[in-house]
C-alpha cells in the first residue's frame, strides 16, 4: 500500500440528526477522507480531516468539462454491534473503470479501502440503526487543474464523505409509478453511460422533472438510437418477471453495471430462478402486460436496493403491474439482500465485509 494515512480529528463535533426523521443525503458526518493527484507525483497525501468546504480555482476543469466520477455504497450497524459493508470492492473496481473512461488516473483500491475503513471507524457513532436507515458512502474524484485547455486534468482530488440516511424513496418498498420516456435520452453506446459520472445524471434531470410534474416517481429510459429498447429506470437498473422468468437489459456500453444489479442476478441464480440478460423492447413488455405474462417489475440500486414498479405509462396507456402491489419476488429479493446487509440473515455468498 505504501502511503500512510494521517488523521486530524475535529475539535467541533456536529449535532447528530434525529434518526427517526432522516431523509436522503441531507446530513454529513464529522470527517472526510481526501487525497490528491499531481502529474509526476501520482496520488499522494491520503488523510482524514474534519468535514469542510474545498477551495477550487474558478478555472478548475471539473467546472468546465465535467471530468468527474463518483460511487455510492452503504455501511450498516448490526444489532450485535459490528459494522458491515456490502461488496465494497465491487464499487471500488467500478470506480476505477469509470476513471479509465474519463481519463482519470487509477486509484489503489486497497489504499482506498483502508482509508474508508478508518473513516467509518472514526465516525461510527453516526451510523443510524433504525429500520430502513444506513450510512451512505460517497467517494468521488474531481479534476482540479486551473486551465481551460480541453485535455485531461493534471491534478485531482479524491474525496470520501459519509451521510446517515433514511429510505431513498418516501414510498419505501411500496410500488412507484414510472413514466416511459420517449423524447429525452440518457446515454448511448460509445458514450459514458456505463461510467458513473455526473453528466449522466444531469442529462436525466429534465425528463425526471417533467415526469414528476405528471405525477410519476421516475422515468424508464429507452435506447438513444432506436428509442424502443429498455435501458434503465431513473438512476437504477431494471428487472421484469415475465411468465415465470426474470429478464433484465444486457449491458451494452450505455447501461451502468450496477453492483445491486449483479447481486440480484446472482441471488436469483442461487435460488435456481431463471434469469436472462437480454435486449428488451418496450413493445415486448407492453405485449407481456396485454397477455397477462408480465408478473412484476422492479428497479435496483444502492440507494433504494429494490424499488417495485406498480405502474408504467407508455404513450398515455397506464399499465398496472401486480394490481399495483409489491410483487412476491421483489419482496423476497429485498428482504434477502437487506437482511444480509444488516447481518440478520446469513451471507451464503461471501459478500459482507466486517469492519
Amino acid at each position: 500500500m505504501g502511503l500512510k494515512i494521517t488523521v486530524e480529528r475535529t475539535t467541533a463535533p456536529k449535532q447528530k440528526p434525529d434518526t427517526s426523521k432522516l431523509s436522503f443525503g441531507k446530513h454529513f458526518t464529522d470527517h472526510m477522507f481526501i487525497m490528491e493527484y499531481d502529474t509526476g507525483m501520482g496520488w499522494h497525501d491520503p488523510r482524514i480531516v474534519p468535514y469542510q468546504p474545498i477551495s477550487l480555482d474558478p478555472a478548475a476543469k471539473v467546472f468546465h468539462y465535467g471530468q468527474t466520477v463518483f460511487e455510492g455504497m452503504k455501511a450498516y450497524k448490526t444489532p450485535e454491534g459490528p459494522v458491515l459493508m456490502f461488496r465494497p470492492f465491487k464499487n471500488l473496481q467500478r470506480l476505477n473503470r469509470s476513471n479509465a473512461r474519463l481519463s482519470i488516473p487509477s486509484l489503489d483500491e486497497d489504499l482506498i479501502m483502508e482509508g474508508l475503513k478508518q473513516l467509518i471507524k472514526i465516525d461510527e457513532d453516526w451510523i443510524p440503526t433504525a429500520q430502513g436507515t444506513s450510512l451512505y458512502i460517497r467517494p468521488f474524484v474531481i479534476s482540479t487543474q486551473a486551465t481551460l485547455g480541453v485535455a485531461p486534468s493534471e491534478s485531482y482530488y479524491f474525496i470520501i464523505i459519509l451521510s446517515p440516511v433514511g429510505s431513498y424513496y418516501e414510498e419505501g418498498i411500496n410500488p412507484v409509478s414510472i413514466y416511459v420516456e420517449s423524447e429525452y435520452v440518457r446515454a448511448v453506446t460509445g458514450g459514458v453511460g456505463n461510467a458513473k459520472t455526473g453528466g449522466n445524471y444531469a442529462a436525466g434531470l429534465k425528463a425526471q422533472q417533467e415526469a414528476t410534474e405528471k405525477g410519476y416517481s421516475q422515468v424508464l429510459w429507452l435506447d438513444g438510437v432506436h428509442r424502443k429498447y429498455i435501458e434503465e429506470v431513473g438512476s437504477m437498473n431494471v428487472f421484469f418477471k415475465v411468465a415465470g422468468k426474470v429478464i433484465t437489459p444486457a449491458l451494452n456500453g450505455s447501461i451502468l453495471d450496477g453492483v445491486t444489479r449483479d447481486s440480484v442476478i446472482r441471488v436469483l441464480k442461487h435460488w435456481n430462478i431463471e434469469v436472462e440478460e437480454k435486449t428488451i423492447s418496450i413493445d415486448e413488455i407492453v405485449e407481456a402486460h396485454r397477455t397477462g405474462a408480465l408478473e412484476e417489475a422492479f428497479g435496483t440500486g444502492t440507494a433504494a436496493v429494490i424499488s417495485p414498479i406498480g405502474e408504467l405509462n407508455w404513450q398515455g396507456d397506464k399499465l398496472t403491474l401486480n394490481g399495483g402491489q409489491t410483487g412476491p419476488l421483489s419482496s423476497r429479493v429485498y428482504d434477502f439482500i437487506t437482511g444480509m446487509q444488516r447481518g440478520t440473515i446469513e451471507d451464503p455468498l461471501g459478500w459482507i465485509v466486517k469492519l
